[in-house]
């Protein structure tokens, strides 16, 4: 009876250390310096948030019509600018004309809500652009809400204007988004979010060397117990 109590103290004992070594908040744990990377790419960058009235089927197509038509309104002026300070100015001096813009699109489509913006900080999961991986956080962003906004939303990156890159295809070419990113980005910053070789990449190889620490501390404390 001892020794499957102390069978099963060591498998919890295990669990534990699997919690609080390998993860830290969901998250695969990284370096400090990774860590402040991560927050200073967040704060380079402005989100595109496109909330529809609600699931059904017609809504959710009319939000669709009203992104296309801001992207494509807003694209020419997101041209040459390098900085988020100019990003936001661009949208502040434009809003109520893309609000505009955004209920003409439903009035055409048939629709009589009402749209609102808004200029803040939002949660964003892991979004993945080509060879660029943006980590999960929050993000400043741009949001268009529709009628009651209770339905699922899209969003891309507005700046870097990776929106932008192919209105037409609503593709993001490769190149293209490693050029925009290098725009606004360090080098260090860069190096973070690049997955483009993934056997040199900084995330992976800290997981698994973490992996490996963690199998040696497992290892270590059975042997210690026998």
């Amino acid at each position: 009876m001892k020794k499957i109590l102390i069978v099963i103290s060591m498998f919890l004992l295990t669990m534990i250390m699997c919690a609080s070594y390998v993860t830290k908040g969901g998250q695969d744990i990284i370096s400090n310096d990774e860590e402040f990377f991560v927050e200073t790419i967040n704060d380079k960058m402005i989100r595109f948030h496109v909330l529809a009235n609600s699931n059904s089927i017609k809504d959710q197509n009319l939000k669709m019509e009203v992104k296309n038509k801001i992207i494509e309104y807003i694209t020419p002026k997101f041209n040459n600018i390098n900085s988020i300070e100019q990003a936001r100015d661009i949208l502040m001096e434009n809003n109520n004309d893309i609000i505009k813009i955004a209920e003409n699109c439903i009035k055409e489509q048939g629709f009589s809500y009402k749209v609102s913006t808004t200029l803040g900080r939002e949660n964003f999961p892991v979004k993945v652009y080509g060879n660029i991986t943006l980590p999960q956080g929050e993000y400043e962003a741009y949001r268009i809400l529709i009628g009651e906004a209770k339905g699922e939303n899209w969003w891309c990156v507005m700046f870097p204007p990776l929106c932008f890159v192919d209105v037409t295809k609503g593709e993001v070419s490769y190149e293209e988004t490693e050029e925009k990113i290098k725009g606004v980005l360090t080098d260090e910053e860069f190096e973070v979010v690049n997955n483009k070789n993934n056997n040199n990449s900084k995330l992976k190889d800290k997981k698994e060397e973490s992996k490996v620490k963690l199998k040696f501390k497992i290892f270590d404390l059975f042997k210690n117990k026998n």
